[in-house]
Order: structure tokens, then sequence, then C-alpha cells
């Protein structure tokens, strides 16, 4: 016979346990994956740019650089260029090394893709009622990209990913949490400041809720403020 908490599946505070886990491996991973996913797609498609008829953006790339350089740069350097512009892009944001000057170049580099929507939209817009057609398609799912490029801009001045726990929700019912004598909420508070762990994820664990733990630092903190406080002067 399966007992009813089976039947309903994990329990809330395992839920959270898991949940407070998988967000703090994505505010600690997601900028590196971004950055690898974003140099492994420039260095992919300007590879295929060294070789004649694979990439299909070929085409277009010739005539973006002839409407730029008003025709001073040869369709086929054009290409080339282009190639090695992506692929030296992509190997830095691999590699993580000279971001800031990577950054800069995306920048200009994208600047460069999406320029076409505004030389040739009748050409991108020219399926039926002015869809795209596959080149425009092409072209603008490269605002992905430049959306990705402002976010690795933003790290470059320390911008980062935090966590947020005072949006978590309470895992536990209310009212438990007064049996735990002073050395046990001592003990949780540390285990939430000094271990620098999910207050959400703490709370599960001793199945109280995140306000209560919040409030338990709040005293402590309190309190060591008033035991630190300078004693006041006699007057004199």
């Amino acid at each position: 016979m399966v007992d009813g908490q089976s039947r309903s599946g994990p329990s809330p505070s395992r839920l959270a346990v898991i949940d407070a886990a998988v967000h703090r491996f994505l505010v600690a991973r997601s900028l590196t994956v971004l950055r690898w996913s974003v140099g492994a797609v420039f260095l992919y498609f300007g590879a295929l740019k060294f070789f004649p008829g694979l990439s299909p953006a070929e085409d277009l790339v010739m005539q973006t650089f002839d409407a730029l350089t008003f025709q001073l740069v040869p369709g086929r350097a054009a290409v080339v260029f282009t190639a090695g512009v992506e692929c030296a892009l992509g190997v830095i944001l691999l590699s993580g090394q000279w971001l800031r000057a990577a950054v800069s170049a995306l920048g200009v580099q994208l600047l460069g893709i999406l320029a076409p929507l505004l030389l040739f939209p009748g050409r991108l817009f020219d399926g039926p009622r002015h869809a795209p057609t596959l080149e425009g398609q092409y072209v603008l799912k490269d605002v992905i990209l430049l959306a990705a490029g402002m976010v690795l801009a933003a790290t470059l001045k320390g911008g980062r990913l935090v966590r947020g726990p005072r949006t978590a929700r309470p895992t536990a019912p209310r009212g438990e949490a007064g049996s735990f004598s002073t050395d046990e909420k001592l003990r949780v508070v540390l285990e939430a400041i000094r271990d620098d762990r999910d207050i959400t994820e703490v709370a599960a664990e001793h199945r109280i809720t995140p306000d209560d733990v919040r409030r338990w630092v709040d005293e402590l903190l309190a309190g060591a403020t008033a035991t630190m406080s300078p004693p006041e002067r006699p007057n004199r």
C-alpha cells in the first residue's frame, strides 16, 4: 500500500531544496555558458565562410560590404575578412581572455551583421505579405546575439547575477520555529551567514519558513551591534 505522501510526490521542503540548488547553479554558471555559446556560434559560422558555398550568408556579406565600402573591398576578400573576425571573436570568447577588446569588436561586428536590415529591406522581407525570407530570418536571429553581447558587456565592470532569497516563498507552516532553542537558532543563523547559503534551502532543511531565518538573523545582528557599541561616557 502506498501512503499519501508517496502518492502526492516530493514534499514542499524537498522541492525547495532542489529549486535552491538549481538556482545557485544557474547564478554561478549561466554567464559562462552564455559566453561559451556566443563564442561557439561565431567560431562555427565564421569557419564556414572560409569555404566558398558553405555559408548561407556569403552573398549577403558581399553585398553588405559593397554598400558599406562603396565597392572598395572585393567580394571574396570581404567574406574572408568577416570569417577571420568571427573566428577570432569565437576563440576569444571561448577562452575568456581579452574580453574587453572582444566585446568592443563584437559590438562593431553586430552592427555590420544587422546592417542589411536597413540596406536591403526589400530583399530580406520579400516573402508572402512581406514575411522575412530565409536570409531575413538569418539576420533577425542575430538580435539574440546582440542581447547576449549586451549582457557580456555588463560583466566587464563587475556586473554579475546574484541570488535573491527574499523572493522565496515559505516552505513550511508557521509556528514550528517556536520549538527551537537558542542554541539551535544560532546554529541555523550561522548556516545561513557563514556558509553563504540560500535562506530558502536552510529553512527547508530545518522545516521552518525563510522569514523565521531572516528574523533570527536580524535579531543576532541587532544583539551584536548592541554588544559592540561603545559604552556611554558619564556626564561630568
